[in-house]
């Protein structure tokens, strides 16, 4: 038998209570957005970066080039307009907020 085993009883990862991803209606507005503009043609592919400081849900036009947005989550920001990003290919921010909903409803997303 080996010792080193342990029963795991609720599978859960929680570091101080630290949550390191979209919630449940962060990731909705987000998927919402994604499902419009994957119908309009103008969005193709989607991917997500995910660290202890950031996630980023990141858009591509084509699935060969690099991202073209990446809406990005914070977790310790500096100030509290810097919550949620949207950011171009090269990393400059482009938009922020402290309300993704607020950000991504208020932004012409054919013209960026």
């Amino acid at each position: 038998m080996n010792r080193n085993l342990k029963l795991v009883i609720n599978n859960v990862y929680t570091e101080k209570n630290q949550k390191y991803f979209f919630e449940k209606e962060e990731l909705k507005i987000i998927l919402d957005l994604y499902a419009k503009m994957v119908s309009q043609g103008s969005w193709k592919d989607y991917g997500l970066n995910i660290s202890s400081k950031q996630v980023g849900f990141c858009v591509f036009k084509n699935s060969t080039e690099n991202a073209t947005f990446k809406i990005c989550k914070n977790f310790k920001p500096i100030n509290k307009n810097l919550r949620y990003l949207i950011t171009d290919s090269k990393g400059k921010i482009l938009r922020s907020s402290y309300k993704l909903k607020d950000l991504v409803n208020n932004i012409n997303w054919k013209k960026l």
